[in-house]
């Protein structure tokens, strides 16, 4: 392609120049080719009152200005942790100077006078040097994460209903709060929400509060100026990682409540602060929250803003538990089948009617995500793992976790019930009263079943 037809969509451009001429002949050049702003300044005290209002992903900046130099101002930028691409253009240049701009952190150096070719070129270099360094960072984060064929599935009226709310909220930039049971797919509702709006070919980047040590998520979330504790020298934060596009905060209730209150005048003015910063940073992000547990009893009880509730409420969402759904398990399963056998490189399972029966009894606790696990689990071992749902019972309700029952013939509830009963007491030597503690039931209970099971013929002696 002919670089003089290379467009930059959204990219923001800021010339920073005390000559009225390069400054209209960069501006005619450059402006037709972004669908964001192209700015000028004539010196660097005009260009900084820029900066603070705006944050651009390139800086064309003369070395030789009234007052301060670029080279002071670019220093000045990259000590508070400003990761733009900086371009320095000058009449008068030596190596001292060139090696000067390199130290500085100058993206380039251009010796004046250029032709269109060559600003367009390095232009072009930059904004594309900007966009790899945002998406490898996004992609290496995002590696441990679900992908986008993970997406909502189900015919079910809870899901098609779901579906259609995103539809509807994508389409306008307002924040979202999603809500739900762990395991419904919160990610995956606020990655659709993302799709379907307009910047879809933004970044999406996700953050999982929950997971984030306090000491250092303001720095993770806002970025560090400046040499920190950690010895890391400025750099950006999520918030600049995900510009133009959506930052997912998931299990936000997990927020502390200092970073609440910093979290709110970011949503409220499109600022953030870097830790060790003075200046702020302008922001074009779409904030979409997501909480397992209700934020208005969080409210009630003091550990999360009334004002930050209110802020991110401004479109909630609920997501159905997967036992709301059951209909659509048949369908979930068939999908995590044919997705994850040929990531695992095995062979797809069989899913009998008496087996699909049996998943659509059970309540899943742990809903699509506990769903997707035993499918997983069930392609390793080549049939469907329906024991391992008792050990998830298990291990939810405290109690120690049990060999499985080896599987055969139907399963029912009332049969898989028995023989996970004779395993775990197989498990234990045949001890009823420990078996019983292991079961979570009274011994009492388990000998009235075994008296059942004996009158009924289907064990052939008491045990």
């Amino acid at each position: 392609m002919n670089k003089l037809s290379k467009t930059w969509p959204r990219a923001a451009i800021l010339v920073v120049d005390d000559e009225p001429g390069m400054l209209n002949f960069l501006e005619k050049t450059l402006a037709p080719r972004t669908t964001g702003a192209v700015l000028t300044a004539g010196s660097a005290e005009a260009a900084e009152e820029l900066l603070r209002r705006h944050r651009f992903d390139l800086v064309i900046l003369d070395i030789t200005l009234p007052g301060k130099s670029g080279i002071a101002l670019l220093k000045e930028l990259r000590e508070r942790a400003d990761a733009s691409e900086v371009v320095l253009i000058t009449a008068f240049a030596d190596l001292d100077t060139a090696i000067e701009a390199v130290r500085a952190g100058a993206s380039d150096f251009l010796l004046k006078p250029f032709r269109v070719t060559q600003i367009l070129n390095i232009v072009e270099q930059c904004l594309e040097r900007a966009r790899l360094k945002r998406e490898n960072w996004v992609l290496k984060r995002s590696l441990s994460r679900r992908s986008h064929d993970e997406a909502l599935i189900g015919d079910s009226i809870a899901i098609k209903g779901l579906r259609a709310a995103l539809e509807r909220v994508a389409r306008v930039g307002s924040t979202v709060l999603l809500t739900g049971e762990s395991g419904t797919g919160k990610e995956l509702a606020a990655q659709a929400l993302h799709r379907l709006g307009p910047n879809a070919n933004a970044p999406f980047v996700p953050v999982n509060c929950a997971t984030m040590s306090p000491a250092l998520i303001e720095t993770e979330l806002f970025g560090q100026a400046g040499w920190g504790a950690d010895g890391h020298k400025s750099r950006d934060g999520l918030f600049v990682y995900a510009q133009g596009g959506t930052l997912f905060l998931d299990e936000v209730g997990d927020l502390p409540l200092a970073l609440q209150a910093t979290l709110l005048r970011v949503l409220e003015d499109r600022h953030i602060r870097p830790v060790g910063s003075e200046h702020e940073i302008p922001v074009d992000v779409r904030i979409v929250a997501a909480t397992n547990r209700p934020l208005a009893d969080e409210v009630a009880a003091g550990r999360f803003r009334k004002d930050l509730y209110y802020r991110l409420q401004v479109v909630e969402i609920g997501l159905p538990p997967l036992r709301a759904h059951k209909e659509d398990i048949p369908q979930l399963s068939a999908h995590f089948i044919e997705m994850l056998a040929p990531r695992l490189n095995l062979a797809p399972i069989e899913i009998s009617a008496d087996e699909m029966r049996y998943l659509q009894q059970y309540d899943w606790p742990g809903n699509v995500r506990e769903l997707r696990n035993l499918i997983e689990r069930s392609l390793i071992v080549g049939a469907l793992n329906v024991s391992a749902l008792y050990q998830s019972l298990a291990r939810t309700q405290g109690q120690p976790v049990v060999p499985r029952a080896k599987l055969s013939g139907p399963v029912d509830l009332q049969s898989l019930e028995k023989r996970h009963i004779l395993a775990v007491l197989e498990s234990v030597g045949g001890d009823k009263q420990q078996a019983a503690q292991l079961l979570g039931i009274s011994k009492r209970t388990l000998e009235r079943r075994f008296a059942e099971w004996t009158e009924t013929g289907e064990l052939s002696r008491p045990a």
